[in-house]
C-alpha cells in the first residue's frame, strides 16, 4: 500500500511539473512572424489613412484660400470698373433742362480715357487703367447729431480718397507683378491686392453700330483693336489664374487656362476664375483727335 501511494504521488508531481513547463513555454518563431505581419499591416493602413486625410485637408485648404482671394480681387476690381467713366450730375442745374455734369476745375477730361489697357504690358505698366471724376456727398452722422457733413464715400482700389482738391480724377491701375496682383491709386501708392497669381487676362466687350441695319452689335476685342475707341467698351471680362502653395498629387490632371489653352496642373492646385463686369457710365467726353 505504501509503494502504490508513493507511485501515485510521484506521477501527480510529474504531471504538475509538465503543466507548469507547458504554460511557461514562449511563442514560436512562426507566431512572432504572424504577429509582426499583422502589426505592420495595421500600421500601413493607418499611415495610408493619415496621408489621404492630409491630402484632402491640403486640397480643401488651398481651394478655400484661392476662392477667397479671387472673390476679394473681383470685389475690388468690380467696384472700380462699375465707377469707370463716372461723372457727378450738376445738382444746381435746372431740372427741366437736359442733365449736365460737374466739370472738375483745371482738368480736361477729353485728354484722358476712362478705360485704357494693354494686351502685353511690361512689369511696370498697367494691364488696365480706370478713371472717374471724384465727388463729395452729404453724409449724415449717427444720432444725436443731425447736421450733414461733406465727405467721400467713394474709395479707390486701395480704400482711400484724398479729396477733390488733390485728386479731382480718381485713378486705378492694375498690374501683375510676380505672383501679386497690384493696384496703384491717384497718389502713386502701389499695394498688392492678392497673391498666388499666375496669369491675369482681360477682354473687352465692344459695342459697335452695324451700318447695314443700324443695330448695335457686340463683340470681344483686345486692347490693341480698341485703341482709340475706348468709349465703345460696354463690358470687361477679367480672368485670374491662381496657384496653391502646397505640393499635391494631381495625377496628370489638366485644366483650361485663361488664354483658352489646356495645360497640366503639375504638382500644385491651379484654379481659373472669370467674371464679366458691365460698364455703366458713358458720359465721358471723347478724346480730342
Amino acid at each position: 500500500m505504501m509503494h502504490t501511494s508513493s507511485t501515485a504521488h510521484s506521477a501527480f508531481n510529474s504531471y504538475i511539473s509538465s503543466s507548469i513547463q507547458d504554460k511557461e513555454r514562449g511563442a514560436t518563431l512562426i507566431e512572432l512572424l504572424v504577429g509582426l505581419t499583422i502589426g505592420l499591416l495595421t500600421i500601413s493602413v493607418g499611415l495610408g489613412a493619415i496621408m489621404v486625410s492630409r491630402g484632402v485637408t491640403t486640397t480643401v485648404s488651398d481651394t478655400t484660400t484661392l476662392q477667397q482671394q479671387a472673390s476679394y480681387a473681383f470685389r475690388v476690381i468690380g467696384q472700380q470698373l462699375r465707377q469707370a467713366g463716372g461723372r457727378p450730375l450738376n445738382a444746381a442745374a435746372d431740372p427741366r433742362a437736359a442733365a449736365t455734369f460737374v466739370q472738375p476745375p483745371g482738368v480736361s477730361l477729353s485728354s484722358s480715357q476712362p478705360i485704357a489697357g494693354l494686351d502685353t504690358p511690361t512689369a511696370s505698366q498697367f494691364i488696365i487703367s480706370l478713371r472717374y471724376v471724384n465727388a463729395s456727398e452729404s453724409i449724415y452722422p449717427s444720432p444725436p447729431s443731425s447736421t450733414p457733413i461733406e465727405g467721400y464715400l467713394t474709395r479707390d482700389c486701395l480704400g482711400s480718397n484724398s479729396g477733390i482738391a488733390s485728386v479731382p480724377i480718381v485713378f486705378n491701375g492694375l498690374r501683375k507683378n510676380g505672383t501679386d496682383l497690384e493696384c496703384s491709386n491717384s497718389t502713386g501708392n502701389v499695394q498688392p491686392i492678392i497673391s498666388n497669381l499666375v496669369d491675369l487676362r482681360i477682354r473687352y466687350l465692344q459695342q459697335k453700330l452695324n451700318l447695314a441695319d443700324k443695330q448695335p452689335q457686340f463683340r470681344y476685342a483686345s486692347a490693341a483693336n480698341l485703341h482709340p475707341e475706348w468709349h465703345e467698351v460696354y463690358g470687361i471680362e477679367v480672368c485670374l489664374e491662381l496657384e496653391g502653395e502646397q505640393i499635391i498629387d494631381t495625377v496628370g490632371a489638366s485644366y483650361t487656362k485663361c488664354d483658352g489653352t489646356t495645360a497640366t496642373r503639375g504638382n500644385k492646385l491651379r484654379m481659373v476664375f472669370k467674371n464679366i463686369f458691365h460698364i455703366r457710365n458713358h458720359a465721358w467726353p471723347k478724346p480730342i483727335s
